[in-house]
């Protein structure tokens, strides 16, 4: 019986650890797909692209989790049903829920690790994630000037360049810079026939050699008012030097990890209850304030009242509301009803969209929440699947069983993305949303497993062609 579960287990391990980094690989190639324009090409360090990667990497192990466990799961079975060797191991007296049982133990404990790496490792790989991409994607770099293109990476300075590199990467041809640094508002122009960049020994300043330009310069008359009589002045040059300074494009400026730990991907389990609770707290006293607010400009002035016991019998009114009103007050009566009624409405709106700001971050952080539990369930889910199916397709290898694993979490993802999807704009309970694919996949993880048990022809290739040409051939002897 160990022989049988050591058997079993290796034969599951080898396909799951391949299929696992080639998911991951996939996964990551998206990744450079998406963001190949952020990344290459600016300068950054190798390291730097690098750490984005590693953290991306582990962002995509929700998905390439549950999918490796599937796909290895068909395969292992299919390779034994297909080399006989769950016959033998049926013959030798050994169920098929018995021979998973090794493989049941070790699935659990792996959908356990994966509880506690979405609950620890996780957040914080998708807290520096983000910080860490959000510096990249907002970085200014001098390797952002494109031929053709005016270019606003350096403070107080626009820079046009007709072509580049002819000469050298740091070649520059048909430049002009606009110069708006000066006091009276007005810009200054160079223009250069060509160019060179260069750094300083210390790296503080970008310097821009040029040759053959001229340089424009306008001023104001000194005087606020009006004068026909300004000043214009144009200088050529043969060769000169604009310096630049070069602070902003040095290194990678990181942001502080703290301004992104509000989102509710960037939080394990106690931190979400956290913050659920106090933004409930806080949507409690949204409403609870507009109620108040909304109130008072309904109620009746009642300045008088406890200060007075004059006695007034209620007055009756009949028709219409103005006709009660004296002439002559009904126009600023009707105008202070407008202004109340512009306003209530205002304050209204504004606490409207601030309750659903904090409604939606509610249920993002119970969606987070319900995320670290529904990544170890959906890897026994997707186990119980991938092995019966494999047990009743008996084929292994990467042909039929990587077609069938991918229909089956294309169905899991789908129903789960939509289901997500739904949740966070409030069309389903966050908590429904997030099990749903869980929900629905598992009477078939069920119904397989019944299946495979009772040696069921359920996707049994060879079953449906004898059956096929049994059925021709009665037709024939008809």
């Amino acid at each position: 019986m160990k022989k049988i579960h050591l058997l079993l287990i290796k034969a599951f391990i080898r396909p799951f650890i391949v299929t696992f980094f080639i998911v991951m690989f996939i996964l990551l190639m998206f990744f450079l797909f998406k963001y190949i324009d952020d990344l290459i090409g600016k300068g950054f360090e190798w390291y730097t692209i690098a750490e984005v990667m590693v953290y991306a990497s582990a962002s995509n192990v929700a998905m390439a989790l549950p999918l490796a466990v599937l796909l290895s799961s068909i395969m292992t079975f299919g390779s034994l049903g297909e080399n006989y060797e769950l016959v033998a191991i049926k013959s030798a007296g050994v169920s098929l829920q018995k021979a998973m049982q090794p493989l049941f133990v070790f699935i659990v404990m792996l959908s356990i690790a994966s509880f506690f790496f979405s609950d620890y490792m996780l957040p914080k790989a998708n807290l520096k994630y983000g910080s860490l991409l959000w510096d990249i994607r907002n970085k200014k770099l001098a390797f952002l000037i494109k031929p053709g293109v005016f270019n606003n990476s350096i403070p107080g300075y626009a820079l046009l360049v007709e072509r580049k590199g002819e000469e050298g990467l740091d070649s520059l041809y048909g430049v002009t810079i606009y110069d708006h640094t000066g006091s009276n508002g007005i810009s200054k122009i160079i223009k250069a026939a060509k160019g060179k960049m260069t750094k300083t020994d210390d790296g503080q300043f970008l310097i821009l050699k040029l040759i053959d330009g001229v340089r424009y310069e306008e001023a104001n008359g000194g005087s606020s008012s009006f004068n026909p009589r300004q000043t214009f002045t144009r200088m050529r040059f043969k060769e000169t030097e604009q310096k630049f300074d070069f602070s902003s494009f040095k290194g990678l400026n990181r942001t502080e990890e703290t301004n992104f730990k509000n989102n509710a991907q960037m939080l394990n389990r106690s931190e979400l209850i956290i913050r659920r609770d106090s933004l409930t707290k806080n949507l409690d006293s949204i409403d609870r304030s507009t109620k108040v607010n909304a109130n008072a400009y309904y109620k009746q002035n009642n300045y008088l009242a406890g200060y007075t016991k004059v006695k007034v019998p209620a007055k009756v009114l009949t028709g219409s509301l103005l006709d009660s009103i004296p002439y002559k007050e009904r126009t600023m009566v009707v105008q202070n009803a407008y202004d109340q009624a512009e306003t209530i409405k205002q304050v209204i709106n504004g606490r409207v969209i601030e309750h659903d700001i904090h409604q939606k971050e509610i249920i993002k952080a119970t969606i987070e929440y319900q995320r670290k539990y529904t990544l170890a369930v959906s890897c026994l889910l997707l186990f119980f699947i991938g092995a019966p199916l494999g047990a009743i397709i008996r084929k292994g290898g990467l042909g039929l069983p990587v077609v069938i694993a991918i229909v089956f979490f294309l169905i899991y993802h789908i129903v789960s993305t939509v289901a997500e999807k739904s949740a966070k704009e409030g069309s389903l309970d966050p908590i429904f949303g997030m099990w749903t694919a869980i929900i629905v996949l598992a009477p078939l993880g069920v119904f397989l497993t019944y299946k495979a048990t009772v040696d069921s022809a359920l996707f049994d290739v060879d079953y449906y062609k004898q059956l096929i040409i049994g059925l021709f051939k009665k037709k024939k002897d008809k």
